[in-house]
């Protein structure tokens, strides 16, 4: 399975604040996203605002995506929400 991960600004989801991003696996593009909550509380945004979350994410995006990566190749070419506690069982 080949999972590649454009170099592109997440988009801000305003409603249920998260950050969507876009995994590319065997050649389909996806949108992934990681929730405001796991930015918070795994890697040190300091609130739900856009930049902060971006910021976090950015700091953190090899993380993010390896994460990301793992879940793909686990449960296959679909959409995945990072919830705060993946990472805590990641932990």
């Amino acid at each position: 399975m080949k999972i590649t991960f454009p170099l592109e600004t997440p988009a801000y989801i305003e409603v249920d604040p998260a950050l969507a991003f876009p995994a590319v696996v065997n050649g389909t593009r996806l949108e992934c996203s990681i929730t405001a909550e796991a930015l918070e509380d795994h890697f040190g945004a300091a609130s739900i605002s856009e930049e902060d979350l971006q910021h976090a994410f950015d700091a953190h995006n090899h993380t993010i995506h390896v994460a990301t990566r793992r879940i793909l190749t686990e449960l296959g070419a679909m959409p995945v929400v990072l919830h705060s506690g993946y990472f805590r069982l990641a932990e």
